[in-house]
């Protein structure tokens, strides 16, 4: 059911780019806009999809701050692959933004897939303005200083210290860099239908430090053509993560735990929540 549920909120994200990006002027910047939005779990958007489910919204309205989600996200990897940031040339298997176009396009790209992000979830069709007002609001909270952008910068910083991050500090940083979008996702739906928060918060802080640990477990022992991407960068680089500070059988427990934390924050909403369950589990056995 999953699964299933996850290929189907993908294929309606990227018809719902096509749609949307389809209407802008035909520029290198727009061409890497769609591509680098083609491609990947969705896993964001379908936070956002499944949440609004939960609280009886319907795709027509989700769909619009699903899309947003997976363009801000498609932002920050246009970014974070460039030569100034982690240098990679593969992304999802194909050639990174920067490698097929070259860096002031990819600087472009993900500008404007920044900016169409809060275009998608400020749109009317989302729901009142009070609710499109605090989705804008809390993306940006999420995405800038104080989530995604303060976990980059924090890890930026660790690459030139001379102490290797303590377990907090990491926590603290991947919370920013990895955990506080998969958060804004999972509480969307909630805050559509001007519902409590509070379990899915819980969930999602659970799910995204899992997710992190994942990410971190298959830098190790992943096989690189199903990543999409080169491994054993931090082991190369030198830098701590949850499985060199944990070693890796603790790590992969410690994600387990997370992953019971985060569906045991869900039980209040029943047999509907269960679909967020698998997306946990999921997370962790995931080979890409």
């Amino acid at each position: 059911m999953f699964r299933e549920r996850l290929a189907q909120d993908a294929a309606r994200i990227q018809d719902h780019f096509d749609l949307v990006l389809g209407a802008l002027d035909d520029l290198d910047a727009t061409r890497a806009m769609a591509y680098a939005t083609e491609g990947g779990k969705r896993l964001r958007g379908f936070l956002v999809l499944e949440s609004a489910r939960l609280h009886s919204i319907g795709p027509e309205q989700a769909i619009w701050p699903a899309t947003g989600i997976e363009a801000l996200h498609a932002y920050s990897l246009v970014h974070d692959d460039m030569p100034c940031m982690d240098d990679d040339d593969l992304r999802r298997g194909r050639p990174t933004v920067h490698v097929k176009w070259d860096e002031g396009t990819a600087v472009l790209a993900g500008d404007a897939l920044q900016a169409i992000a809060f275009e998608l979830c400020t749109h009317p069709e989302v729901g009142p303005v009070a609710v499109r007002a605090e989705l804008a609001l809390t993306l940006a909270q999420a995405s800038g200083a104080r989530g995604m952008v303060l976990g980059q910068a924090l890890d930026i910083a660790a690459e030139t210290t001379e102490m290797p991050l303590t377990l907090d500090e990491i926590t603290r940083l991947q919370a920013g860099k990895t955990g506080a979008l998969i958060e804004w996702s999972a509480c969307a739906g909630a805050r559509m239908a001007q519902a409590d928060r509070a379990p899915l918060r819980q969930y999602a802080q659970a799910l995204g430090l899992a997710f992190q640990i994942a990410d971190d477990i298959l830098d190790v022992e992943g096989d690189a053509e199903k990543a999409g991407k080169r491994l054993q960068k931090d082991a190369e680089a030198g830098k701590a993560t949850f499985v060199s500070l944990l070693g890796l059988e603790a790590a992969k427990t410690r994600a387990t735990d997370l992953v019971d934390q985060a569906c045991a924050a869900l039980d209040g909403y029943g047999a509907k929540a269960e679909t967020l369950k698998d997306a946990a589990r999921f997370v962790i056995a995931r080979d890409s």
